[in-house]
């Protein structure tokens, strides 16, 4: 049995991430997310499969519980569930110490970074974000 390999991703709450109610605008949590995952491919891949593909989002579902605000210390935890395909499948946890902020699920698509056509993951690369139970 395998499991995944968690990481996390500080977020840096800027004034321009500020709307009018004072909080963080919720359309701010996507590019945390797309930012997390993306960082989470580089941190956990080898370099050459990093140079070969790209990741562009298929689908984000984002369950927002409370607001983030200017000075909050936020993490984005990145979770990959499974892999598909060219298919990655995530859950990223956005929290202020133990609170949720929010919940994300969301899919992406491995794209050949020369043809920009979807690319299968190969296996011995997918097991890189695994570890044994």
């Amino acid at each position: 049995m395998t499991v995944a390999i968690p990481h996390d991703h500080p977020i840096e709450i800027v004034p321009g991430d500020i709307d009018f109610m004072g909080h963080v605008n919720n359309a701010n949590y996507l590019n945390w997310v797309q930012e997390a995952v993306l960082d989470h491919w580089r941190s956990l891949a080898p370099p050459d499969a990093v140079a070969k593909h790209l990741w562009v989002a298929l689908k984000h579902e984002i369950t927002y519980r409370k607001p983030a605000f200017l000075d909050d210390e936020v993490i984005a935890t990145v979770i990959l569930e499974k892999v598909q395909g060219a298919r990655a499948f995530y859950e990223t946890l956005i929290k202020r110490g133990e609170e949720v902020l929010a919940e994300v699920k969301s899919s992406w698509c491995c794209i050949d970074a020369k043809t920009l056509k979807p690319a299968r993951i190969a296996t011995e690369i997918a097991e890189r974000f695994f570890r044994k139970a």
